[in-house]
């Protein structure tokens, strides 16, 4: 768990509030303009994500159902 392949930053297993934690973590050491594609299974993910995103000035440029989840794409600022 907790590895990017294929460009997709893999947090499942994880329970709140570790999904937007992560994700805040591996956005600080991003570049502004990267995307970043993480997929939860933590259903409170769908709240949390898109709210990280608009306090953060992030823009959320996608958010999908899995089969096991859900996949957020994020574009830094």
């Amino acid at each position: 768990m907790n590895r990017l392949d294929d460009g997709v930053y893999d947090l499942r297993g994880l329970k709140c509030p570790l999904p937007v934690l992560k994700t805040e973590k591996r956005l600080r050491g991003m570049s502004s303009g990267t995307i970043l594609t993480v997929e939860t299974s933590d259903p409170l993910a769908i709240i949390d994500i898109p709210h990280f995103c608009n306090e953060n000035g992030h823009a959320l440029l996608a958010s999908e159902n899995t089969g096991s989840g859900h996949r957020f794409t994020i574009r830094k600022t």
